[in-house]
């Protein structure tokens, strides 16, 4: 993704949402602590069990289970390259 440092001038002084997120994400960091997200995570992931059923889990880990399956056919796949090339 490229990125560009003249956000100020291209939005007549204004900074782009992009910026602001960026900004705002780093504030935050500066501002608090490991505890901080730990205790958000964890109300998220009550909020999301409460807001959810057994099918949105099983439906979620299938993908996560695809997902992490074609990374590993990726790695060996660039593995055997790399070994074939020595």
């Amino acid at each position: 993704m490229a990125t560009n440092n003249n956000n100020n001038e291209n939005n007549n002084g204004k900074m782009s949402v992009e910026e602001a997120g960026r900004k705002g994400g780093e504030a935050t960091s500066n501002n608090h602590d490991k505890e901080f997200y730990q205790e958000i995570g964890q109300k998220g992931g009550e909020a999301t069990s409460e807001n959810h059923d057994k099918e949105f889990y099983q439906e979620i880990g299938e993908k996560g289970g695809e997902a992490r399956s074609r990374q590993n056919s990726n790695d060996n796949n660039s593995n055997s390259n790399n070994n074939n090339s020595r």
